[in-house]
């Protein structure tokens, strides 16, 4: 009978997030860095008067690069959402509702993210 020696490698690997990590670290990391100038937009666009009153920011976002960077905002902002929220049940729920809150967690933001994208494209189409 031969023992077979097994490393610390061959153990972890298949075992938890072993080769997902990077991608999940690499994700957040790439929709921080697209959410900076998506809020720095936002931000001017808002101070600059365009939500001064309900017609103005329909006008505004009426315009269609408005409405496209609006999208591109509310996508990468639920997406990272979703990412950091996941991290966090992952790293402190240690039962068995930990797949139930990651599941209720991605729900959420799917449909946030859809009811935004949604009320965006309402008003820039119809105004």
């Amino acid at each position: 009978m031969t023992s077979r020696r097994v490393t610390p490698y061959s153990a972890a690997r298949g075992l938890g997030a072993a080769g997902q990590g990077a991608g999940h670290w690499w994700a957040q990391r790439v929709s921080a860095i697209a959410l900076v100038p998506l809020v720095a937009w936002l931000l001017l666009a808002l101070a600059g008067g365009s939500a001064m009153d309900h017609t103005a920011l329909t006008i505004w976002l009426g315009a269609p690069v408005n409405a496209i960077l609006m999208v591109l905002l509310l996508i990468a902002a639920f997406h990272h959402t979703a990412l950091g929220l996941q991290v966090i049940a992952e790293d402190y729920i240690h039962s068995r509702s930990r797949f139930i809150v990651v599941a209720f967690v991605q729900l959420a933001c799917v449909t946030g993210g859809a009811a935004g994208i949604l009320a965006t494209l309402l008003i820039a189409i119809i105004g």
